[in-house]
């Protein structure tokens, strides 16, 4: 009789302990706010959110090393791709310790020597813009691809202008 009430007292002991430890300081339950269907719309409340097994990752560059496109048998930067090349020098100011492959492509038109040497002055007018924002130079490598990695490979101009770009790519 005596081992019994030993054992029930261990075993209310136990308990008592898990119990304890489950019941630390929670979290108040908010009530939720009443909203419009247009309020809920505006705040995406809509879209299902990921489930705690999936992983949404984002990539830490993403929306900074964007192309910069240019015109016709040119390498000069467009006022456009100013926006572009200043987010990319912002970044490489704040990340020190890594390095930029730049790279110059061309669209399909011109003899591939051509092609070639018009990717290498496009890639090299993007690395003088960076340079000219106060990048170190010794941190941004070029490289030509001339018409041989299009991003689009039709024959039309819609196409053409997508090819003529200079392409960013960490290196390190």
């Amino acid at each position: 009789m005596r081992r019994v009430a030993v054992l029930l007292m261990v075993v209310l002991a136990a308990a008592s302990l898990v119990l304890v430890s489950g019941c630390g300081k929670k979290k108040p339950i908010e009530e939720p706010i009443a909203q419009s269907s247009e309020t809920s719309a505006l705040r995406g409340d809509d879209i299902p959110l990921p489930s705690q097994q999936e992983q949404i990752y984002v990539e830490p560059t993403a929306g900074v090393f964007e192309d910069i496109r240019f015109d016709f048998d040119k390498y000069n930067v467009r006022p456009s791709d100013e926006g572009t090349l200043g987010r990319i020098a912002r970044w490489l100011k704040d990340n020190e310790k890594t390095n930029v492959l730049i790279e110059g492509h061309c669209d399909e038109r011109g003899t591939n020597e051509y092609n070639m040497a018009l990717g290498e002055q496009r890639a090299l007018a993007a690395r003088r813009y960076l340079v000219s924002l106060g990048v170190d130079a010794s941190r941004l490598s070029t490289i030509s691809y001339g018409e041989e990695r299009p991003l689009d490979s039709r024959s039309n101009e819609e196409a053409w202008a997508k090819n003529r770009r200079a392409h960013f790519t960490i290196s390190e």
